[in-house]
């Protein structure tokens, strides 16, 4: 596959994150990773701030570029020539939600993108960007979760 496209609001972007990102740059020439604004949710990072973390975290991967966007993820798709989307599962949970919406962009998709399914690996099946946010407010210790530099972001954002 030449461009695969890896989509997220990664607020922040976690250490499961970068395991699907990691292992999807094996799949493909291309690997884009997509920083979503998603009108339902409110970010505690700003999309240049998600953006940056992602790029520094990723710099060793020669083939990964990241990118934003907003409005649906199809029309994205759709727009820029993807041959698939990457979607990570952690859970059962997970896949109701996931197949519900791998459904949905089918059927806006043009016809040959592909919807790819990783299962996250189990070290880091439990890690959320809202459960990590919500650990280090109360001033629990998130390293490990997430990578170094976010680490230092939630502390610059945090001690504010």
């Amino acid at each position: 596959m030449k461009r695969v496209l890896y989509a997220g609001t990664f607020d922040p972007i976690t250490n499961g994150h970068l395991d699907l990102i990691n292992r999807a740059s094996k799949l493909c020439d291309c690997l884009m990773i997509g920083v979503m604004e998603n009108k339902s949710k409110k970010p505690f990072f700003s999309t240049e701030e998600r953006s940056e973390m992602i790029k520094k975290c990723t710099t060793h991967l020669k083939n990964a570029e990241v990118i934003s966007f907003d409005g649906l993820l199809a029309e994205y798709v759709n727009c820029n020539h993807i041959e698939a989307v990457i979607r990570g599962l952690r859970a059962t949970m997970d896949f109701e939600f996931e197949m519900q919406m791998a459904q949905m962009n089918a059927r806006l998709y043009n016809k040959d993108v592909e919807t790819i399914f990783l299962m996250t690996t189990p070290q880091f099946s439990f890690i959320s960007s809202s459960i990590v946010k919500e650990v280090f407010a109360l001033d629990g210790d998130v390293s490990g979760l997430v990578p170094d530099v976010v680490l230092e972001e939630l502390k610059r954002a945090f001690h504010k």
